[in-house]
Protein backbone atom coordinates (compact mmCIF):
# COMPACT_ATOMS: atom_id res chain seq x y z
CA UNK A 1 0.00 0.00 0.00
CA UNK A 2 1.67 3.28 -1.08
CA UNK A 3 2.10 5.63 1.86
CA UNK A 4 0.55 8.49 -0.12
CA UNK A 5 -2.82 6.70 -0.15
CA UNK A 6 -2.61 6.06 3.56
CA UNK A 7 -1.85 9.74 4.16
CA UNK A 8 -4.74 10.87 1.97
CA UNK A 9 -7.04 8.41 3.74
CA UNK A 10 -6.16 9.65 7.22
CA UNK A 11 -4.98 13.24 7.18
CA UNK A 12 -7.82 15.39 5.72
CA UNK A 13 -9.64 14.92 9.02
CA UNK A 14 -6.96 17.15 10.60
CA UNK A 15 -7.84 20.04 8.27
CA UNK A 16 -11.51 19.55 9.13
CA UNK A 17 -10.77 19.44 12.85
CA UNK A 18 -8.73 22.66 12.80
CA UNK A 19 -10.85 24.53 10.28
CA UNK A 20 -12.84 26.42 12.97
CA UNK A 21 -9.75 27.89 14.70
CA UNK A 22 -10.03 31.36 13.07
CA UNK A 23 -13.75 31.41 12.25
CA UNK A 24 -15.36 30.57 15.59
CA UNK A 25 -16.88 34.07 15.91
CA UNK A 26 -18.49 33.79 12.43
CA UNK A 27 -19.84 30.35 13.22
CA UNK A 28 -21.22 31.55 16.54
CA UNK A 29 -22.94 34.55 14.93
CA UNK A 30 -24.50 32.38 12.23
CA UNK A 31 -25.85 29.91 14.78
CA UNK A 32 -26.95 32.59 17.22
CA UNK A 33 -24.68 31.59 20.12
CA UNK A 34 -21.68 32.99 21.99
CA UNK A 35 -18.19 32.27 20.68
CA UNK A 36 -17.37 30.22 23.79
CA UNK A 37 -20.50 28.15 23.17
CA UNK A 38 -19.52 27.57 19.54
CA UNK A 39 -16.37 25.82 20.73
CA UNK A 40 -18.67 22.84 21.40
CA UNK A 41 -18.40 22.18 17.67
CA UNK A 42 -14.69 21.63 18.22
CA UNK A 43 -15.12 19.65 21.43
CA UNK A 44 -17.78 17.32 20.00
CA UNK A 45 -15.56 16.63 16.98
CA UNK A 46 -12.68 15.65 19.24
CA UNK A 47 -15.02 13.63 21.48
CA UNK A 48 -16.40 11.66 18.51
CA UNK A 49 -12.87 11.06 17.25
CA UNK A 50 -11.89 9.84 20.71
CA UNK A 51 -14.74 7.41 21.29
CA UNK A 52 -15.07 6.51 17.62
CA UNK A 53 -11.48 5.35 17.29
CA UNK A 54 -11.63 2.32 19.62
CA UNK A 55 -15.13 1.47 18.36
CA UNK A 56 -13.92 1.51 14.77
CA UNK A 57 -10.86 -0.49 15.80
CA UNK A 58 -13.20 -3.09 17.28
CA UNK A 59 -15.17 -3.13 14.04
CA UNK A 60 -11.95 -3.53 12.06
CA UNK A 61 -10.87 -6.39 14.29
CA UNK A 62 -14.20 -8.23 13.91
CA UNK A 63 -15.50 -7.35 10.42
CA UNK A 64 -12.36 -6.44 8.50
CA UNK A 65 -11.20 -3.48 6.48
CA UNK A 66 -13.97 -3.48 3.88
CA UNK A 67 -16.86 -2.92 6.30
CA UNK A 68 -14.86 -0.34 8.27
CA UNK A 69 -14.03 1.74 5.18
CA UNK A 70 -17.60 1.66 3.86
CA UNK A 71 -19.18 2.67 7.17
CA UNK A 72 -16.61 5.41 7.73
CA UNK A 73 -17.20 6.87 4.28
CA UNK A 74 -20.98 6.80 4.82
CA UNK A 75 -20.64 8.66 8.13
CA UNK A 76 -18.50 11.38 6.54
CA UNK A 77 -21.01 11.87 3.71
CA UNK A 78 -23.96 11.98 6.13
CA UNK A 79 -22.25 14.35 8.56
CA UNK A 80 -21.18 16.74 5.80
CA UNK A 81 -24.72 16.80 4.41
CA UNK A 82 -26.18 17.61 7.85
CA UNK A 83 -23.67 20.43 8.39
CA UNK A 84 -24.58 21.96 5.04
CA UNK A 85 -28.13 22.68 6.19
CA UNK A 86 -28.06 22.69 10.02
CA UNK A 87 -29.83 25.86 11.25
CA UNK A 88 -28.91 25.50 14.93
CA UNK A 89 -26.00 24.33 17.07
CA UNK A 90 -27.22 20.89 18.28
CA UNK A 91 -27.87 19.66 14.74
CA UNK A 92 -24.52 21.06 13.57
CA UNK A 93 -22.87 19.22 16.47
CA UNK A 94 -24.50 15.97 15.30
CA UNK A 95 -23.08 16.53 11.82
CA UNK A 96 -19.61 17.19 13.22
CA UNK A 97 -19.84 14.05 15.36
CA UNK A 98 -20.70 11.93 12.31
CA UNK A 99 -17.80 13.45 10.35
CA UNK A 100 -15.41 12.72 13.22
CA UNK A 101 -16.59 9.14 13.74
CA UNK A 102 -16.10 8.46 10.03
CA UNK A 103 -12.69 10.11 10.14
CA UNK A 104 -11.77 7.97 13.15
CA UNK A 105 -12.49 4.84 11.14
CA UNK A 106 -10.34 5.95 8.23
CA UNK A 107 -7.49 6.99 10.53
CA UNK A 108 -7.63 3.63 12.29
CA UNK A 109 -7.57 1.81 8.97
CA UNK A 110 -4.60 3.84 7.74
CA UNK A 111 -2.60 3.35 10.93
CA UNK A 112 -3.29 -0.39 10.92
CA UNK A 113 -1.85 -0.58 7.39
CA UNK A 114 1.23 1.58 8.10
CA UNK A 115 3.48 -1.03 9.68
CA UNK A 116 6.60 1.08 10.36
CA UNK A 117 7.70 4.27 12.10
CA UNK A 118 8.66 5.85 8.76
CA UNK A 119 5.25 5.21 7.19
CA UNK A 120 3.52 6.18 10.43
CA UNK A 121 5.62 9.33 10.32
CA UNK A 122 4.26 10.17 6.87
CA UNK A 123 0.73 9.88 8.26
CA UNK A 124 1.31 11.90 11.42
CA UNK A 125 3.35 14.54 9.61
CA UNK A 126 0.42 14.77 7.23
CA UNK A 127 -1.79 15.34 10.26
CA UNK A 128 0.46 18.18 11.31
CA UNK A 129 0.67 19.67 7.82
CA UNK A 130 -3.05 19.62 7.11
CA UNK A 131 -3.74 20.63 10.67
CA UNK A 132 -1.48 23.62 10.02
CA UNK A 133 -3.25 24.47 6.79
CA UNK A 134 -6.66 23.92 8.37
CA UNK A 135 -7.11 27.27 10.18
CA UNK A 136 -6.07 29.44 7.23
CA UNK A 137 -7.90 27.23 4.73
CA UNK A 138 -11.03 27.35 6.88
CA UNK A 139 -10.79 31.14 7.11
CA UNK A 140 -10.23 31.54 3.36
CA UNK A 141 -13.16 29.29 2.43
CA UNK A 142 -15.39 31.02 4.98
CA UNK A 143 -14.48 34.43 3.55
CA UNK A 144 -15.13 33.44 -0.06
CA UNK A 145 -18.05 31.05 0.41
CA UNK A 146 -19.33 29.84 3.79
CA UNK A 147 -18.07 28.48 7.08
CA UNK A 148 -20.18 25.41 6.36
CA UNK A 149 -18.09 24.65 3.29
CA UNK A 150 -14.90 25.13 5.30
CA UNK A 151 -16.01 22.26 7.57
CA UNK A 152 -16.49 19.98 4.56
CA UNK A 153 -12.82 19.81 3.54
CA UNK A 154 -12.41 16.49 5.34
CA UNK A 155 -14.54 14.87 2.65
CA UNK A 156 -11.46 14.96 0.39
CA UNK A 157 -10.46 11.72 2.13
CA UNK A 158 -13.20 9.91 0.20
CA UNK A 159 -11.02 10.00 -2.92
CA UNK A 160 -8.57 7.62 -1.21
CA UNK A 161 -11.15 5.03 -0.16
CA UNK A 162 -11.50 3.28 -3.58
CA UNK A 163 -7.72 3.13 -4.05
CA UNK A 164 -7.20 1.56 -0.63
CA UNK A 165 -10.05 -0.90 -1.16
CA UNK A 166 -8.47 -2.05 -4.44
CA UNK A 167 -5.09 -2.74 -2.82
CA UNK A 168 -5.87 -4.00 0.69
CA UNK A 169 -7.24 -7.25 2.06
CA UNK A 170 -10.88 -6.41 2.84
CA UNK A 171 -11.92 -9.76 4.26
CA UNK A 172 -13.05 -10.25 7.83
CA UNK A 173 -10.78 -12.19 10.20
CA UNK A 174 -11.46 -15.92 10.23
CA UNK A 175 -11.49 -16.04 14.02
CA UNK A 176 -12.76 -13.27 16.26
CA UNK A 177 -13.96 -13.01 19.83
CA UNK A 178 -17.58 -12.04 20.62
CA UNK A 179 -18.22 -8.30 20.75
CA UNK A 180 -17.99 -6.96 24.30
CA UNK A 181 -20.85 -4.47 24.20
CA UNK A 182 -20.78 -3.66 27.91
CA UNK A 183 -17.05 -2.98 27.83
CA UNK A 184 -17.45 -0.72 24.78
CA UNK A 185 -20.31 1.20 26.44
CA UNK A 186 -18.35 1.71 29.66
CA UNK A 187 -15.30 2.90 27.72
CA UNK A 188 -17.45 5.41 25.82
CA UNK A 189 -19.00 6.65 29.09
CA UNK A 190 -15.57 7.03 30.69
CA UNK A 191 -14.16 8.92 27.70
CA UNK A 192 -17.23 11.17 27.54
CA UNK A 193 -16.96 12.07 31.21
CA UNK A 194 -13.24 12.81 30.80
CA UNK A 195 -13.91 15.09 27.83
CA UNK A 196 -16.33 17.15 29.95
CA UNK A 197 -13.87 17.76 32.80
CA UNK A 198 -12.49 21.09 31.47
CA UNK A 199 -16.04 22.47 31.08
CA UNK A 200 -17.79 20.98 34.13
CA UNK A 201 -15.00 19.93 36.51
CA UNK A 202 -16.80 18.66 39.61
CA UNK A 203 -19.64 16.61 38.09
CA UNK A 204 -17.40 15.36 35.26
CA UNK A 205 -14.67 14.21 37.68
CA UNK A 206 -17.27 12.38 39.75
CA UNK A 207 -18.77 10.75 36.66
CA UNK A 208 -15.29 9.82 35.41
CA UNK A 209 -14.41 8.10 38.66
CA UNK A 210 -17.65 6.12 38.71
CA UNK A 211 -17.40 5.13 35.03
CA UNK A 212 -13.71 4.22 35.39
CA UNK A 213 -14.46 2.07 38.45
CA UNK A 214 -17.23 0.23 36.61
CA UNK A 215 -14.94 -0.23 33.61
CA UNK A 216 -12.16 -1.58 35.83
CA UNK A 217 -14.54 -4.10 37.40
CA UNK A 218 -15.71 -5.15 33.95
CA UNK A 219 -12.14 -5.57 32.67
CA UNK A 220 -11.34 -7.71 35.70
CA UNK A 221 -14.24 -10.05 34.95
CA UNK A 222 -13.71 -9.94 31.15
CA UNK A 223 -9.90 -9.82 30.69
CA UNK A 224 -10.09 -10.47 26.93
CA UNK A 225 -13.01 -8.11 26.27
CA UNK A 226 -13.15 -4.72 24.53
CA UNK A 227 -10.26 -3.44 26.68
CA UNK A 228 -7.86 -6.41 27.04
CA UNK A 229 -6.18 -6.53 30.42
CA UNK A 230 -2.95 -7.69 28.73
CA UNK A 231 -2.61 -4.26 27.10
CA UNK A 232 -3.09 -2.45 30.39
CA UNK A 233 -0.34 -4.57 31.91
CA UNK A 234 2.08 -3.66 29.12
CA UNK A 235 4.21 -0.82 30.46
CA UNK A 236 5.30 0.44 27.04
CA UNK A 237 1.70 0.70 25.88
CA UNK A 238 0.45 2.56 28.97
CA UNK A 239 3.37 5.01 29.03
CA UNK A 240 3.11 5.70 25.29
CA UNK A 241 -0.65 6.30 25.50
CA UNK A 242 -0.36 8.69 28.46
CA UNK A 243 2.43 10.67 26.81
CA UNK A 244 0.43 10.91 23.58
CA UNK A 245 -2.52 12.31 25.52
CA UNK A 246 -0.32 14.90 27.25
CA UNK A 247 1.38 16.00 24.02
CA UNK A 248 -1.95 16.26 22.18
CA UNK A 249 -3.50 18.29 25.00
CA UNK A 250 -0.64 20.77 24.88
CA UNK A 251 -0.76 21.00 21.07
CA UNK A 252 -4.50 21.55 20.76
CA UNK A 253 -4.53 24.03 23.64
CA UNK A 254 -1.84 26.11 21.97
CA UNK A 255 -3.43 25.72 18.53
CA UNK A 256 -6.48 27.63 19.75
CA UNK A 257 -4.75 29.85 22.31
CA UNK A 258 -1.89 31.26 20.21
CA UNK A 259 -4.15 33.08 17.68
CA UNK A 260 -6.02 34.80 20.52
CA UNK A 261 -2.76 35.73 22.25
CA UNK A 262 -1.49 37.19 18.98
CA UNK A 263 -4.67 39.26 18.65
CA UNK A 264 -4.21 40.55 22.19
CA UNK A 265 -0.49 41.26 21.99
CA UNK A 266 -0.13 42.51 18.40
CA UNK A 267 -2.04 44.53 15.85
CA UNK A 268 -2.02 41.66 13.36
CA UNK A 269 -5.05 40.97 11.19
CA UNK A 270 -6.75 37.56 11.14
CA UNK A 271 -5.10 36.70 7.81
CA UNK A 272 -1.65 37.66 9.12
CA UNK A 273 -2.17 35.56 12.23
CA UNK A 274 -3.37 32.64 10.12
CA UNK A 275 -0.35 32.92 7.81
CA UNK A 276 2.07 33.13 10.72
CA UNK A 277 0.54 30.13 12.41
CA UNK A 278 0.55 28.23 9.12
CA UNK A 279 4.29 28.78 8.66
CA UNK A 280 4.96 27.81 12.28
CA UNK A 281 2.93 24.62 12.11
CA UNK A 282 4.32 23.60 8.73
CA UNK A 283 7.84 24.01 10.11
CA UNK A 284 6.91 21.86 13.10
CA UNK A 285 5.38 19.20 10.84
CA UNK A 286 8.52 19.04 8.69
CA UNK A 287 10.67 18.67 11.80
CA UNK A 288 8.31 15.99 13.08
CA UNK A 289 8.69 13.96 9.89
CA UNK A 290 12.47 14.27 10.15
CA UNK A 291 12.46 13.18 13.79
CA UNK A 292 10.15 10.23 13.05
CA UNK A 293 12.48 9.09 10.26
CA UNK A 294 15.59 9.52 12.43
CA UNK A 295 14.04 7.73 15.42
CA UNK A 296 14.71 4.35 13.80
CA UNK A 297 18.45 5.01 14.29
CA UNK A 298 18.07 6.32 17.85
CA UNK A 299 17.56 4.57 21.17
CA UNK A 300 14.11 4.74 22.71
CA UNK A 301 15.29 6.69 25.82
CA UNK A 302 16.89 9.31 23.59
CA UNK A 303 13.71 9.75 21.53
CA UNK A 304 11.63 10.07 24.67
CA UNK A 305 14.08 12.60 26.13
CA UNK A 306 13.78 14.77 23.01
CA UNK A 307 10.00 14.56 23.00
CA UNK A 308 9.71 15.39 26.70
CA UNK A 309 12.13 18.31 26.49
CA UNK A 310 10.43 19.90 23.49
CA UNK A 311 7.01 19.10 24.91
CA UNK A 312 7.75 20.99 28.13
CA UNK A 313 9.27 23.96 26.30
CA UNK A 314 6.16 24.56 24.15
CA UNK A 315 3.66 25.66 26.84
CA UNK A 316 6.31 27.49 28.87
CA UNK A 317 7.34 29.46 25.79
CA UNK A 318 3.71 30.43 25.08
CA UNK A 319 3.09 31.45 28.70
CA UNK A 320 6.19 33.61 29.00
CA UNK A 321 6.62 34.90 25.42
CA UNK A 322 6.80 38.72 25.36
CA UNK A 323 6.62 39.02 21.58
CA UNK A 324 4.95 37.38 18.57
CA UNK A 325 7.79 35.26 17.09
CA UNK A 326 8.12 33.35 20.37
CA UNK A 327 4.40 32.61 20.37
CA UNK A 328 4.75 31.14 16.90
CA UNK A 329 7.79 29.18 18.09
CA UNK A 330 5.60 27.67 20.80
CA UNK A 331 3.18 26.47 18.12
CA UNK A 332 6.08 24.95 16.17
CA UNK A 333 7.35 23.09 19.22
CA UNK A 334 3.86 21.86 20.07
CA UNK A 335 3.12 20.36 16.66
CA UNK A 336 6.63 18.88 16.49
CA UNK A 337 6.06 17.09 19.79
CA UNK A 338 2.52 15.94 19.02
CA UNK A 339 3.19 14.73 15.47
CA UNK A 340 6.54 13.05 16.11
CA UNK A 341 5.22 11.69 19.39
CA UNK A 342 2.17 10.16 17.75
CA UNK A 343 4.29 8.47 15.09
CA UNK A 344 6.95 7.04 17.38
CA UNK A 345 4.78 6.30 20.41
CA UNK A 346 2.16 4.51 18.30
CA UNK A 347 4.81 2.07 17.10
CA UNK A 348 6.22 1.67 20.62
CA UNK A 349 2.72 1.03 21.95
CA UNK A 350 1.92 -1.70 19.43
CA UNK A 351 5.37 -3.27 18.99
CA UNK A 352 4.90 -5.90 21.71
CA UNK A 353 1.23 -6.50 20.90
CA UNK A 354 0.13 -9.75 19.24
CA UNK A 355 -0.98 -9.25 15.64
CA UNK A 356 -4.62 -10.07 16.44
CA UNK A 357 -4.74 -7.32 19.07
CA UNK A 358 -3.01 -4.57 17.11
CA UNK A 359 -6.22 -2.91 15.87
CA UNK A 360 -7.36 -2.78 19.50
CA UNK A 361 -4.02 -1.35 20.61
CA UNK A 362 -4.10 1.28 17.87
CA UNK A 363 -7.68 2.15 18.78
CA UNK A 364 -6.98 2.60 22.50
CA UNK A 365 -3.74 4.49 21.83
CA UNK A 366 -5.55 6.82 19.43
CA UNK A 367 -8.32 7.26 22.01
CA UNK A 368 -5.75 8.70 24.41
CA UNK A 369 -4.37 11.01 21.71
CA UNK A 370 -7.85 12.17 20.73
CA UNK A 371 -8.75 12.84 24.36
CA UNK A 372 -6.01 15.45 24.19
CA UNK A 373 -7.76 16.83 21.13
CA UNK A 374 -10.90 17.21 23.23
CA UNK A 375 -9.19 18.63 26.32
CA UNK A 376 -7.16 21.22 24.40
CA UNK A 377 -9.92 23.35 22.84
CA UNK A 378 -11.92 23.31 26.08
CA UNK A 379 -8.86 24.45 28.06
CA UNK A 380 -8.17 27.12 25.44
CA UNK A 381 -11.77 28.33 25.71
CA UNK A 382 -11.40 28.62 29.47
CA UNK A 383 -8.14 30.54 29.09
CA UNK A 384 -8.96 32.94 26.27
CA UNK A 385 -12.74 33.07 25.88
CA UNK A 386 -13.84 33.07 29.46
CA UNK A 387 -15.98 29.98 29.13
Amino acid sequence: MPAVWLALLATPVAASANGPVLILPDMAQSLGVRTATATWLVTVFAWAMAVGTPLMAGLLRRKGLGVTLKLSAALIVAGTAVLAVAPWLPLAMAGRAAQAAGGAGLVTAAMSLAGSVRRMGVITAGFGTLGAVGPLLGSAIADTASWRLSLAVGAVTLFAVPAVMRRADLSAPKHSTPFDGRGAALLVLTATALVLIPRHPLPAVAASLVAAALLALHIRSHPTGFVPVSLLRTRAFVLSALLACAFATSYFTLLFTVPQLLRDRTGWSASTIGTGQLVALLAGSALAMALAAASARMTRPRVLAILLTVGVLAPFTAALAPWAPLLLLAATLAVLTASAGQATLAVYATAATPTAQRPTAIGLFSLCYQLGGAFGPAIAAAITLGG
